[in-house]
């Protein structure tokens, strides 16, 4: 039996993606976000500078390959090094992700609200 060719695009979904679930005001939601900004590399950007104020949890899967994963402690050990090794400061809901999925205080300094 010959098989068709598949009319899902394979190419960009065999990749790993992260998205972000987020507490809003009124209730948690995940995050909408770019195809091309669900990458490791660009999600750690963004929640180290503050894209998203309230992660909840972050979740990975491969489409491809048949898979999901609860990545949030993964996420939180990868920033809780990042922000030690760079003395960055973070914002209060990041250190909050942080410390309750790595079990453990983060010691950093957290960024102060901008007063115009």
């Amino acid at each position: 039996m010959r098989q068709s060719p598949s009319i899902i695009p394979t190419d960009r979904l065999d990749r790993d993606i992260y998205i972000v679930l987020e507490d809003f005001r009124s209730g948690a939601a995940w995050r909408e976000t770019d195809e091309t900004a669900t990458d490791f590399s660009t999600l750690m950007d963004y929640l180290l500078t503050g894209q998203f104020d309230q992660p909840l949890r972050v979740v990975a899967f491969n489409p491809a390959e048949g898979w999901s994963r609860d990545a949030s402690e993964d996420v939180a050990e990868a920033l809780a090094r990042r922000v030690a090794l760079e003395d960055r400061e973070i914002s209060e809901g990041l250190q909050e992700f942080i410390e309750s999925h790595t079990g453990r205080a983060v010691s950093v300094q957290l960024a102060l609200p901008l007063l115009v």
